[in-house]
C-alpha cells in the first residue's frame, strides 16, 4: 500500500506541475482581459440574476436550481478539508493563491456557463444535454470530438474515483468518527483491517441516502440542493464569521502572514528557499482552489446547461457566482479561522482535524458543541457534493455511450458502491487521486475554452448591448 501511495503522489506531482497551473491561470487571465474584468463590473448583476429566474420554456430546472446543483457539487470537503490541507502543507500563503485562482476562475466559470447554454442540445426524449463535450464538439467542430471524449472519460473517472465519491464519504466518516469515537475504542475487523463502528455506520447511512436520491435524477437532486445548499452555506459562514468577530484584533497579522508567505517571505526563508516556499504555496493554493470551486474543470457547465434560460450570457453570470460564493466567501472564512487559531502549525493534526481544532479554539461553545457543528456542516457539504457529481459523471457516461439507459442505470449502482467503499481508503491516497483526475479533466476543457474565447467575448458584447438598449428583460 505504501508503494501505491508513493506512486499516486508522484503522478499527482506531474499532473499538477507548473504547466497545468500556468494553463489554467492563463485561461482565466485571458478571459478577464478580453471581457474587461467582467467578474468585477457585473458581479452585482450576477448576484441579482442568481435569485431572479428568467421566464423561459427552454431548460429543465430554474437558473437558481442549476446554480444550487453546481454549488452542491462544489461546496464540499474542499472548503473544509481541502483548505486545511492546503494551508497545512503549503503554508498560510496558499490561501492567497486560492483567492487569486478564484478571481480569475470567475471569468473561466462565466465562460463555461455561457458556452454550456449556447451549445446545448435536446435529445429525442426532450431532455437537455450540455457541457464541455457539447461545446467542444459543436463549438470547435467534429474533428475535435476526440477531445470531447477525452474530457468525458476523465470526468467519469473524477466522479467515480475522485472528487465525487471517495473524498466526500471519507471526509464524512472521518468527521463522524472524530466526534463520536475520537480514540477509536470501538472497532470491528473488516478484511484484516480495524475500523470503528462509527465509520461503518456512517458510511452505510450515507450510502443509503445517496441511493434514495440519485435514482431520481437531476430534478430530485436539484430539489434537495435548492433547500439544503443555501441553508448549509449560511450556517457554516455564520460560524466562521463568529470566530473572526471574536478574534478581530488578530485579523491584520493573519492577513500580513498570508501575503508574506504567498511570496516566500518567511523570515527563515531566503533565495532558493523562499522561491521553493512560494512555489509550494502557489501549487497547493491553486490545486486546492480548483478542487474547491471547480473553475476550469468543466463540471459546473453540465448543470448550467439544464437551466431554464434563453440567454447564454445571463446563465454565464449566474454560474460565475458559484466561484465567488465557494472560494471568495466560504474558503476565505475557513482559511482565516485556521490561521487565526494556529491549527495549521500542529503536525499531529491532518485533514478535518485541523479545521475542527480551529472551531474548538474560536467558537464560544464547549469543545463538544463546536466539534458537532463542524461535523454536521462537513457531512452536509460532502453529501450534496456526492449528489451533484453523480449527475455530472452520469452525463459524461451518457455522452460516451449515446445515452444508453441500461448502462446509465447500472452506473448508478456502481457509483453508490464507490461511496460505500470510500471510508476504507487512506486519506492521502484519496486526495492525491482526486487531484490527478481533476487535473486531467481540466486539461481538455481549458484548451477548448481558450479556443472559444472569441465566441465568449462576442456573445457577451452582443448581450450587454441589447441589455443597454432595453431589448432584454432582466
Amino acid at each position: 500500500m505504501d508503494r501505491f501511495n508513493d506512486l499516486i503522489k508522484i503522478i499527482d506531482e506531474y499532473v499538477w506541475g507548473l504547466p497545468l497551473i500556468i494553463l489554467i491561470m492563463a485561461c482565466g487571465i485571458l478571459l478577464t482581459v478580453r471581457l474587461g474584468f467582467l467578474q468585477v463590473r457585473k458581479l452585482g448583476k450576477a448576484l441579482k440574476y442568481m435569485v431572479s429566474n428568467e421566464e423561459s420554456v427552454n431548460g429543465e430546472v430554474s437558473s437558481f436550481a442549476a446554480l444550487c446543483t453546481a454549488l452542491s457539487a462544489t461546496v464540499g470537503t474542499g472548503n473544509i478539508v481541502g483548505v486545511a490541507t492546503a494551508v497545512a502543507t503549503g503554508g498560510p500563503g496558499a490561501l492567497f493563491w486560492m483567492e487569486v485562482a478564484a478571481f480569475f476562475g470567475m471569468a473561466t466559470k462565466y465562460a463555461e456557463g455561457l458556452l454550456a447554454v449556447k451549445y446545448r442540445i435536446k435529445d429525442e426524449n426532450g431532455s437537455i444535454l450540455g457541457g464541455p463535450f457539447y461545446y467542444i464538439e459543436n463549438g470547435l467542430g467534429k474533428k475535435w470530438k476526440w477531445l470531447a471524449k477525452l474530457f468525458a472519460i476523465f470526468g467519469l473517472l473524477a466522479g467515480l474515483m475522485g472528487i465525487g465519491t471517495i473524498t466526500q464519504i471519507n471526509g464524512i466518516t472521518s468527521a463522524a468518527n472524530n466526534f463520536f469515537d475520537p480514540e477509536s475504542k470501538h472497532t470491528i475487523s473488516v478484511l484484516g483491517m480495524d475500523y470503528t463502528i462509527t465509520t461503518i455506520l456512517a458510511g452505510a447511512l450515507i450510502t443509503l441516502l445517496t441511493a434514495l436520491i440519485v435514482i431520481g435524477g437531476i430534478k430530485r437532486i436539484a430539489t434537495v440542493s435548492e433547500i439544503v445548499v443555501p441553508a448549509m452555506i449560511l450556517a457554516y459562514v455564520g460560524c466562521c464569521l463568529l470566530i473572526i468577530f471574536l478574534h478581530v484584533t488578530e485579523i491584520p497579522s493573519a492577513v500580513a502572514l498570508i501575503v508574506k508567505e504567498a511570496f516566500g517571505a518567511r523570515p527563515i526563508a531566503g533565495g532558493l528557499a523562499g522561491t521553493a516556499l512560494m512555489m509550494t504555496s502557489m501549487k497547493k493554493g491553486v490545486a486546492r482552489g480548483i478542487f474547491s470551486n471547480e473553475a476550469g474543470l468543466g463540471s459546473a457547465p453540465i448543470a448550467a446547461a439544464a437551466a431554464k434560460t434563453n440567454e447564454p450570457v445571463r446563465q454565464g453570470l449566474v454560474t460565475m457566482t458559484g466561484t465567488f460564493i465557494d472560494t471568495i466567501v466560504v474558503c476565505t472564512m475557513t482559511g482565516l479561522a485556521i490561521i487565526i487559531s494556529g491549527s495549521h502549525n500542529k503536525p499531529e493534526l491532518q485533514g478535518v482535524m485541523i479545521t475542527m481544532d480551529a472551531f474548538d479554539y474560536g467558537l464560544p461553545f464547549s469543545e463538544k458543541i463546536s466539534s458537532f457543528i463542524l461535523m454536521a456542516c462537513l457531512s452536509v457539504f460532502a453529501f450534496t457534493t456526492i449528489l451533484g457529481w453523480n449527475y455530472y459523471s452520469e452525463r459524461c457516461l451518457s455522452y460516451l455511450t449515446g445515452a444508453n439507459a441500461r448502462i446509465t442505470k447500472a452506473y448508478k449502482w456502481i457509483y453508490i458502491a464507490a461511496v460505500f467503499v470510500g471510508p476504507y481508503l487512506t486519506v492521502e491516497a484519496v486526495w492525491n487521486m482526486a487531484d490527478i483526475f481533476n487535473g486531467l479533466m481540466a486539461l481538455p476543457n481549458v484548451i477548448a475554452i481558450i479556443m472559444l474565447s472569441g465566441v465568449v467575448a462576442s456573445e457577451t458584447k452582443d448581450y450587454l448591448t441589447r441589455l443597454k438598449e432595453g431589448k432584454v428583460k432582466e
